[in-house]
């Protein structure tokens, strides 16, 4: 029953938000509090850039089909999807939520999320770092890219401007580059601190959220948007999940891909990044109240641990059947060679 449980940093965000709720920030220790949260996230691209390894980019390079594959569902059926459920009625999906669930449908995928589940599961593993690893060097561009195309096309204001590129080069690309050329020097040391390291990964992402959320009490989000609402987003996150699932499983097998590459498609091409979308929404909306925007997201990121985590299991114990199938097999071809002898 463990996989269906919130994990502990799903539990952080929601004492994070209910923290925001009680005791919001605002003021010049909101402003100073903003700054220091800027400074979190550039470290936290930073590292990004420096963990990760050349050879791995080069070798991912040469999987070509596997990672088109990945890249057009990550920015291109999503972003589809979600411009379609701009058609549900406002009374049913109130506009600032469809934004969220919106900019939720242009965001990269995980990283760590998609490898772990991909190795529970039996697939490609080196595939799954470089796919995952791409998408989130895409999407620094490609996100806030499809945010100014989608946004205005669609007249929900909050579009891509000139300004908001310039705050995700100076707070996430440029960090991420100098991290990149680095890495020669730093990135083994960093990898062997992957513990150490974590509390700038998680600690940067619940900065973002409770200074988001602090802006979003102070204007009343909590009176704007009902139980009903947050329900109703679950749902469509839920549907739009599973959608995506079965279009990535389904879909890799007619494209005729090994069952190693169907898992890694499944997992890495289904996959919304909470890390990289929390401070991408901060950049890009910059200046408006971004609790509504960052909502999807966070709840988009528990319902896809627990349903991939079943998934993960199903294809690991299917694979340990299979083989145990074919030990049973040989042994038994085994057994009547050795007496026909």
């Amino acid at each position: 029953m463990s996989r269906f449980l919130p994990d502990r940093f799903t539990m952080m965000l929601v004492a994070t938000v209910i923290l925001a709720s009680l005791l919001p920030i605002s003021g010049e220790p909101a402003y100073y509090f903003g700054i220091a949260t800027k400074f979190a996230i550039a470290l936290l691209f930073f590292l990004h850039g420096a963990r990760l390894a050349r050879d791995v980019v080069i070798a991912g390079i040469l999987h070509w089909r596997l990672h088109l594959a990945i890249l057009l569902v990550t920015f291109g059926l999503f972003p589809l999807i979600g411009v379609g459920l701009g058609y549900i009625p406002e009374s049913i999906l109130p506009a600032p939520l469809y934004m969220g669930v919106l900019f939720l449908c242009v965001l990269p995928s995980t990283v760590q999320s998609s490898i772990a589940f991909t190795s529970m599961a039996g697939g490609n593993v080196p595939a799954a770092i470089c796919a995952a690893s791409a998408s989130n060097i895409f999407g620094m561009v490609l996100t806030p890219l499809l945010v100014g195309l989608l946004f205005t096309v669609g007249g929900h204001g909050g579009g891509f401007s000139l300004d908001a590129f310039g705050q995700i080069f100076l707070q996430l690309l440029l960090p991420f580059i100098l991290g990149q050329a680095l890495q020669p020097w730093i990135g083994d040391w960093i990898r062997a601190r992957k513990t150490l390291l974590a509390p700038v990964d998680r600690g940067s992402i619940l900065m973002v959220v409770y200074l988001a959320f602090s802006q979003a009490v102070i204007e009343g989000i909590w009176q704007e948007f009902t139980v009903r609402d947050i329900g109703v987003v679950v749902g469509i996150n839920i549907v739009l999940l599973a959608l995506i699932l079965c279009i990535t499983m389904f879909g890799s097998r007619l494209l005729g891909f090994k069952k190693e590459d169907e898992i890694t498609i499944t997992f890495c091409g289904s996959k919304k990044s909470l890390a990289s979308g929390v401070p991408m929404a901060g950049a890009i909306f910059a200046g408006q109240s971004i609790g509504a925007i960052v909502l999807p997201i966070m709840l988009f990121h528990q319902i896809q641990l627990m349903a991939c985590a079943v998934i993960a299991q199903r294809y690991a114990n299917k694979a340990k059947a299979v083989e145990h199938a074919k030990s049973a097999e040989l042994l038994a071809a085994h057994e009547t060679k050795t007496a026909l002898q």
